[in-house]
Order: structure tokens, then C-alpha cells, then sequence
């Protein structure tokens, strides 16, 4: 898209960004609710490919909470879980173990005592769902934890890796599955999904914007899950391997906005969200999503309290203010073709800052 009248300064920055090698390719939607005010891409998907709107991202970090704790929040609606109930009664895995006690509540708000990041895909001979990810599931039950259950605060992958764990138990059938049949369906969202390394790439998944030169697979990533772990895993996990595109994850924030506002809502259950949103004292994230924090928050520092989104570590990011109805994704291959380009730190809380600042002059829609 060429351009959005009135938003030079949303136009210049994702221009720069891709001049600066900020990253390759990258898309940014901003709406009011359902109402879309700017919606732009900008820079190539390959050497000419240029990128379009309707360009396939990997969502990295965005997997924890448009699929892992939304799949948590759905059984609990269905009442087969609560967030007091402790692994020990799901994971029989962990009943003799010091995880035994941890509670869902603990792993959506990152107070598990669980290390950050293990990297487990080394010992991992025959990556898929029928010999990895076994592997790594042992590797967890036997992975020492780092603080006391409900203790300290600390962002961990392997804290939702254990969450799908616990959605495929409850469910009986693997997280991507559970998610497209009981959420993204019937939201009639496509375009948003797992690429499993046991079955072919979908078609709307073939172009998807390429990341890594990955040193580990010796070949260059494209439409194939970027994290190690994710992929060793057989492309499916709870902290990372979801796909998808501006407009799918935009038509699931509307639905997370809608159960945060008590109406609309067509899967989500309002009383099950508000209480995810819940939070603690002290605490920086909330169940399933970050909120801003520090003096430079990623979500820039004009974001509001009331604001809630994630990071991924692929370029992706949104953020939505459920109070006002503003939505604003940001999703880009930064990592493409090395992972040590970190300009993206700089331009994220640029980029919401001038998001925020073009949503106060737009006349109420």
C-alpha cells in the first residue's frame, strides 16, 4: 500500500526503517476497534518480491498469547481447568516433582520459577512430534527451577512450552488443532495458524516473509518456524511457531478487546479474560500478555495503563488499549538474515508513539 492521507509521519518511519535496515519487510495496521485507520507495508520479502499487506509473518512471542493462553482461557471457560489449578492434577509427569505445585496462573504470569530459555533442540537427534517433542518434555520435568513457585517474576519460554503441554492433555489433540477448531474458525479467521513439520506448508503460508540464515539447519529460514526449540518440537509450541498476517491478528485482537469490554464477544468468555487481565501488585505482566513497563516501554511512553500486547522476537509486536480501542500491530522479519540486528528496540517505541499520536487526531469513528 502506497500510502495513508494524513499519516505522512507513520509513512516516513516504516519508509526509514526499511532504508536503515531496521528490517527487510514489515506491516503496520492501526484500527480503532474494527475500524481501520492505517494500514501500510513497506520494504521486500525477497530480493524483488516486494512486501504486500497480506504478507505471512512468524509471530514468534505473539504464539503465548493469540493461541497458548487463549487455548488456557477457552478451557476455563469450558470449566475443564481453573488458574488455582496445579500442574500436579494435570501433568501426572509431575507429581513427584518440585512442579507439582506450580499453578496455570504462575506459568501465563511468568512467576513459575522456571528458567527463561533452555536450549533443548541441542540434544534433540530427530526433531517432530513423535520423537522431539517427547524429548523435550522430559527435558522440562527434569529442568531445575530457579525461584519458588509463585515467587519472582521471570519471562519464560518454558513456562508456556508446559502450558501446551497442559492445553493438548486437557483437549486430547495438539495446540494448533485446538486452536483453529475452537477459536480462529469460528472467528472466520484465516490466515493464522502452525506450520507443523509433519504436513505440508499451506498454500497462504508458501511466500511468507523469510528470517534467519540459521547456523543450527545450515540453510536459510522461510515458511518454517524460526525458534529452535519451537521447531525441534515438530514446528508446534506454546511459546512459539505461530504464522499469520496483520489483518488475522487484528481480527483477534477485536475479539480479546470485545471480552475485555463485557460485549460482542463471539468466543471468548468476558469473565475469563477480565480476570487474565488482572493485575497483581508489583507485577509487570499480566495472564498471556506484557503491559508497559520502565522508562522506555516497547509500546512507547505514551502508551496508557490500560494497555496490553507482547513482543516477538522475530520484529512482531501489538499492543491494544482496551479503554479507547486502539489496536496497532507491528510485524516485520527483523532477524533476516542474522538475528544480531537489534534496531528493532529503537523503533518500536518510535513507531507506537507516532501510532498514538495519529490516533488522537483522527475524528471519532
Amino acid at each position: 500500500m502506497a500510502g495513508n492521507s494524513g499519516f505522512a509521519e507513520l509513512d516516513q518511519a516504516m519508509d526509514r526503517a526499511v532504508a536503515d535496515g531496521v528490517f527487510p519487510a514489515g506491516v503496520l495496521l492501526c484500527a480503532r476497534r474494527e475500524s481501520i485507520f492505517y494500514y501500510r507495508a513497506a520494504g521486500r520479502l525477497g530480493q524483488t518480491e516486494p512486501a504486500g499487506l497480506d504478507a505471512v509473518f512468524d509471530l514468534a512471542s505473539l504464539t503465548k498469547p493469540l493461541a497458548t493462553a487463549l487455548a488456557v482461557a477457552d478451557l476455563i471457560q469450558r470449566g475443564r481447568i481453573r488458574l488455582e489449578t496445579p500442574l500436579g492434577q494435570i501433568l501426572h509427569e509431575t507429581r513427584d516433582t518440585n512442579k507439582a505445585v506450580i499453578t496455570i496462573d504462575m506459568l501465563l504470569r511468568h512467576t513459575s520459577g522456571l528458567a527463561a530459555h533452555r536450549a533443548y533442540y541441542k540434544q534433540v537427534q530427530t526433531p517432530g512430534r513423535a520423537l522431539g517433542r517427547p524429548m523435550i518434555r522430559q527435558m522440562l520435568i527434569d529442568e531445575p527451577l530457579e525461584a519458588r513457585p509463585g515467587g519472582r517474576e521471570c519471562y519464560s519460554d518454558l513456562g508456556y512450552m508446559m502450558l501446551a503441554w497442559v492445553a493438548e492433555r486437557l483437549s486430547g489433540c495438539d495446540l494448533d488443532r485446538y486452536v483453529t477448531d475452537r477459536i480462529y474458525r469460528p472467528l472466520a479467521i484465516e490466515r493464522l495458524g502452525f506450520i507443523p513439520l509433519d504436513a505440508p506448508v499451506p498454500d497462504w503460508c508458501r511466500q511468507a516473509a523469510p528470517t534467519m540464515d540459521c547456523p543450527w539447519r545450515n540453510r536459510g529460514i522461510r515458511a518454517e518456524v524460526e525458534d529452535e526449540n519451537a521447531w525441534a518440537a515438530g514446528g508446534v509450541d506454546g511459546h512459539a511457531g505461530l504464522f499469520g498476517t496483520a489483518t488475522a491478528v487484528h481480527r483477534l485482537c477485536r475479539e480479546i478487546m470485545s471480552a475485555l469490554n463485557g460485549s460482542g464477544a463471539r468466543v471468548l468468555a468476558p469473565g475469563v479474560m477480565k480476570n487474565f487481565i488482572r493485575r497483581d501488585p508489583g507485577r509487570i505482566r499480566v495472564a498471556g500478555f506484557d503491559t508497559p513497563s520502565g522508562n522506555e516501554p516497547a509500546a512507547g511512553i505514551q502508551a496508557p495503563k490500560t494497555t496490553i500486547g507482547h513482543l516477538g522476537f522475530t520484529g512482531t509486536s501489538f499492543w491494544m488499549d482496551p479503554a479507547s480501542g486502539l489496536i496497532s500491530i507491528l510485524l516485520t522479519n527483523r532477524v533476516h538474515p542474522v538475528r544480531e540486528n537489534l534496531l528493532i528496540r529503537t523503533f518500536r517505541p518510535l513507531i507506537h508513539d507516532l501510532v498514538f499520536e495519529a490516533f488522537k487526531r483522527i475524528k471519532p469513528l
